[in-house]
């Protein structure tokens, strides 16, 4: 019983504070033995892009979407903007329609995003695809950051950078939300530096055009699934922290427990379908990375936490000593979390209670995922998560 908790204790200190530690000296040494390597294409020099929008009854959204997107700082000859849209009944593909720069591709049959960017690949020539949301926002420069990467051909994706803007002091979720994505920016950015992204944000990221295959039905989190194709055939996928995407947090708790439970599943499913990167032998660093910053958040790492606190109990009982103490220091940290979700509804609550309960609440839904995911109930058409209105 000891062997199980310490052994608990040590993935989970190492999948949340080890990695990112190790990855900062590793990013530090490579930086000192092989120096940074940048090759970019000139702004005169880019090449066509392609940026696609899929969208499901974002009407709400589509008109502050389309003046932020005929704003970017593209030349207007080399980027083609398409919105693909299935089963609307908000109005979506005619607000879109109206505008004669962008181009729709619309069907009446809702299938999900996967099927709708499945639909229109044969349409699209372009050497470069950007992918992005319809309810997120980039910045003027974002297409070009991603496109000079391209100059490399080394490079098969570039993944930009996702930011959560928080909706005001009720905005629990926004700011559990954004709190993590600040963590994950930094490991990313770091993964990048050393070899590759695992994974990269549907929020905005981009692909050669000859490396994207149609996406399997049923995948869960395309993303992801399309990015580590990308990183396993031996490409890179670059993180540029210079083109970003921003969006509200979710509206509620149980509206963003909506994406988490989604995601932990598509992430359990994609620790089946990315066993080969098992491999160290053959994948090297990536098999690491994968291991590091993936695999273990979506398996040892929340089991670790159930193990720990059941295994700690039995040793508080019977061997007492240290094992007392560290039972208290959980059930502080868990009577923290308990607090954080009890003033999820105040106006205001120190940070100190949100942090502890989104970590918590991002762990107990990979369970979740789990069940929904054995039991065939996550559909990859899913609810869509409603999203907290822009303070």
């Amino acid at each position: 019983m000891e062997f199980i908790f310490w052994m608990s204790i040590v993935v989970i200190t190492y999948t949340y504070v080890g990695y990112p530690i190790l990855l900062f000296v590793l990013v530090k040494l490579h930086r000192f033995f092989r120096g940074q390597e940048t090759l970019y294409y000139d702004y005169n020099e880019v090449p066509e892009v392609s940026l696609i929008i899929a969208c499901y009854n974002e009407a709400e959204f589509l008109g502050d979407k389309i003046s932020n997107t005929l704003a970017l700082d593209y030349p207007a000859d080399k980027l083609k903007i398409c919105f693909v849209t299935d089963g609307t009944t908000d109005g979506s593909e005619r607000l879109i329609a109206q505008n004669e720069r962008l181009t729709l591709f619309h069907s009446e049959e809702r299938k999900g995003k996967n099927a709708a960017i499945n639909r229109i690949l044969p349409m699209i020539n372009s050497p470069i695809l950007v992918f992005c949301d319809a309810n997120t926002f980039l910045n003027k420069e974002a297409i070009f950051n991603i496109a000079r990467h391209y100059k490399d051909s080394n490079v098969g994706a570039v993944a930009g950078e996702k930011r959560v803007e928080s909706a005001g002091l009720s905005d629990k979720a926004g700011a559990g939300e954004g709190a993590y994505w600040k963590y994950e920016s930094a490991l990313k950015k770091w993964d990048a530096e050393l070899k590759t992204v695992v994974g990269a944000a549907g929020e905005l990221f981009s692909v050669r055009r000859e490396l994207m295959q149609p996406v399997p039905d049923g995948i869960l989190i395309e993303d992801f699934y399309v990015s580590m194709k990308i990183a396993q055939e031996g490409y890179k996928v670059v993180y540029e922290p210079q083109s970003y995407a921003i969006e509200t947090g979710s509206a509620s708790i149980s509206e963003e427990r909506k994406r988490k439970v989604r995601i932990s599943a598509g992430g359990l499913q994609a620790v089946w379908l990315f066993k080969p990167l098992l491999n160290v032998f053959k994948y090297g660093w990536l098999s690491f990375q994968y291991v590091s910053h993936r695999m273990l958040r979506w398996t040892l790492a929340p089991l670790g936490l159930l193990t720990a606190l059941l295994s700690n109990i039995f040793l508080a009982i019977n061997l007492q000593g240290i094992y007392v103490y560290l039972l208290l220091a959980q059930l502080a940290f868990y009577a923290l979390a308990a607090v954080g979700k009890l003033t999820e509804k105040m106006e205001k609550s120190p940070k100190i209670f949100f942090i502890p309960f989104y970590f918590v609440f991002m762990n107990v839904s990979v369970f979740q995922g789990f069940f929904r995911l054995v039991r065939g109930k996550q559909s990859a058409v899913w609810e869509k998560a409603r999203r907290a209105k822009a303070a």
